[in-house]
């Protein structure tokens, strides 16, 4: 058991049934009244937030969360495959229960797979990937404005904003919760 006063961010914790992983919160101590703990939270079964507030004694159940390291293996366009290293146990999962999770995540990398109860509940991608321009328009001499920037499209299919001297064939470095272009690798 935890109690609100308690909360970090990132715990789960389950409230009535549904896991929830804690994002934020606020111990507020308003000048009348009681204390309490205004959070926001995020519903692993259906990925939405929900903003609640907590009395500090409030106790729900904190969620055991196991994550396993495995390997992605390939799509075949309805289901992607996974295999977990030590066992050579092959997991498949379906496109609704993964979403868009592997937009950056290329076959043979690695990712950790989240379950609770021995239920899949969430694919976690590394947080940094490396990937090769597939795809992009070339600069133009003497178009140097600032800060400018130009799609391209990367080995996954995936299309991000990269800055104009970037061209095809080049390693680029992404942030995979933001899709943002980090810098040009140096082979």
């Amino acid at each position: 058991m935890i109690t609100a006063s308690d909360f970090r961010t990132g715990i789960t914790v389950e409230i009535d049934g549904v896991l929830f992983t804690i994002v934020d919160f606020q111990h507020v101590k308003p000048g009348k009244g009681a204390a309490f703990v205004r959070s926001t939270l995020k519903n692993l079964q259906q990925g939405n937030t929900v903003e609640r507030t907590f009395r500090p004694n409030e106790k729900m159940n904190r969620a055991h969360i196991e994550r396993k390291e495995v390997e992605y293996l390939y799509t075949d366009g309805e289901l992607f495959h996974f295999m977990d290293p030590t066992s050579f146990e092959q997991i498949s999962m379906n496109s609704d229960e993964i979403g868009d999770v592997l937009t950056f995540v290329k076959e043979n990398d690695k990712v950790i797979i989240q379950t609770h109860d021995d239920k899949i509940i969430g694919i976690e991608p590394p947080m940094f990937v490396q990937l090769a321009i597939t795809q992009t328009d070339p600069g133009f001499k003497g178009d140097t404005a600032q800060g400018a920037t130009k799609p391209a499209t990367v080995e996954t299919g995936a299309t991000i904003k990269v800055p104009l001297f970037v061209n095809i064939g080049d390693i680029v470095k992404i942030d995979t919760r933001t899709g943002e272009y980090l810098g040009r690798e140096r082979e």
